[in-house]
């Protein structure tokens, strides 16, 4: 609750309960919030566990607490199209290995995160491979997808790597010295300015509002989340914990809440850590016409960029297999498609 002269206002617009693909506003299309306890791994980077009973190449189900998704041996997606739009992964533990139709590749995890604009078009796979033949192999990741203007759906593909150690963490304390860490993969929040998003990316404007943050309270920690612009979307996502107070309001676990970007929110947990998921922006406000893996303005652009998909095939793929993953003692890495290198300190 906010003053507002002499008017309560709530920051909260609405509270909705949190599916598997998560609602999201303009600029961005959906959320999943990818949490799998996958089993020991075998020989080939699989689950050492049976099959049996799973729709293999359309795992959804989430039987045993894991999915093995469009995976038939190793977890994950293999290679698909997409135009229109970005995507943002953020894999907070285990691994995720990628390739894609430009030649570049990656290991990434551990709180890693991977843009990628899809612009005018590419392939990419996205496999889950499960190095561990001792012990467990959990899995947790954010896929967010952001929208593109369409002056911007025809940009040159791009790939980029966030490393852990350039994502920059706010630490804040209440009165009672409780912490509240912010994890900033895009945005601001005061002085901390989140690593610069690929060139073409609604992001990259400077007055679009984007933040993609991960917001850790202590048990019982009390924070005051700061306005952004006016006219900017803005929605937290209550995936961790059991108990969240937002502006007065208590948002019941696995719900998201509707803020009003101009009003400050305090944030106020129960008695267990709890974590959070921001994603804010100006909207956009163009059509958006969605067909599988394509995002454009309108349904004519859809059917072009599937004529073009069949005709060009994005450039094609230049792996040996669809579903592509490095070798099982290869560390965190990428290689951009110029052949640069780059290795986590």
């Amino acid at each position: 609750m906010s003053q507002k002269g002499s008017e309560q206002v709530d920051v909260v617009v609405s509270v909705n309960p949190l599916g598997f693909i998560w609602e999201t506003p303009d600029p961005f299309l959906f959320c999943v919030h990818h949490d799998d306890r996958y089993p020991k791994g075998n020989e080939h980077m699989g689950p050492a566990a049976s099959l049996a009973g799973r729709d293999i190449g359309q795992d959804f189900v989430g039987k045993d607490g894991w999915r093995m998704y469009h995976g038939r041996t190793v977890p994950g997606f293999p290679q698909h199209p997409h135009r229109g739009f970005e995507t943002v992964t953020v894999v907070r533990s285990g691994l995720l290995d990628h390739s894609d139709s430009l030649g570049a590749v990656a290991r990434f995890g551990g709180g890693d995160a991977q843009w990628i604009t899809a612009g005018r078009g590419l392939l990419h796979s996205e496999m889950f491979p499960l190095l561990n033949r001792e012990a467990p192999n959990p899995v947790e990741l954010f896929q967010i997808w952001l929208n593109l203007p369409k002056a911007d759906k025809f940009a040159e593909p791009h790939f980029a790597m966030l490393w852990n150690h350039t994502i920059p963490r706010h630490v804040a304390r209440d009165a009672e010295g409780r912490t509240t860490e912010v994890t900033l993969v895009a945005g601001r929040l005061g002085d901390v300015k989140a690593p610069p998003p690929p060139p073409k990316s609604w992001a990259a404007r400077p007055d679009t509002d984007v933040a993609i943050w991960t917001i850790k309270l202590a048990p019982n920690a009390r924070w005051t989340l700061p306005a952004a612009a006016r006219g900017s979307n803005r929605r937290l996502y209550f995936f961790r914990g059991s108990r969240l107070s937002v502006g007065g309001k208590v948002i019941p676990p696995s719900h998201s809440a509707t803020l009003r970007s101009e009003l400050d929110a305090v944030l106020e947990n129960g008695p267990d850590e709890t974590e959070c998921l921001l994603l804010q922006g100006r909207p956009i406000s163009e059509p958006v016409v969605q067909y599988g893996p394509f995002v454009m303005n309108s349904r004519e652009e859809i059917q072009q960029a599937f004529a073009d998909f069949q005709r060009t095939q994005f450039g094609g793929w230049p792996w040996s297999s669809n579903d592509p993953v490095h070798a099982r003692e290869e560390g965190r890495f990428a290689r951009h498609a110029d052949g640069r290198i780059e290795r986590p300190a």
